[in-house]
């Protein structure tokens, strides 16, 4: 389960960082992406979470074409694309809770 943590956190963090760094063809207004997600590829926000530098950090997805898309928005509203693929399952997995061995 630590281990699990670990990498999820330094997936956020390299999808944080990675996004800091694109050129602007990969970014735009939030509006105009989440338009450009949802009219070109059916897909809508399925998760959220607050990344380094109070950056947004989204998952889009669309259940009847399979594609995803993570996004970060940085305060000032630029909204870049991270990583997009195919495949998208959503998981109804209970969450274990942590013991004391994992913390």
């Amino acid at each position: 389960m630590k281990e699990l943590f670990f990498i999820t956190a330094g997936l956020i963090l390299l999808a944080v960082n990675g996004a800091q760094a694109q050129s602007s063809r990969n970014c735009a207004d939030r509006q105009k992406v989440v338009e450009r997600l949802n009219d070109g590829y059916g897909e809508t926000r399925q998760s959220i979470g607050l990344g380094a530098n109070n950056a947004v950090v989204e998952v889009f997805a669309s259940s009847e074409t399979g594609t995803w898309t993570i996004t970060v928005t940085m305060p000032t509203g630029m909204t870049c694309l991270v990583a997009s693929g195919r495949s998208y399952e959503t998981l109804e997995e209970e969450l274990s809770p942590a013991s004391e061995n994992d913390a």
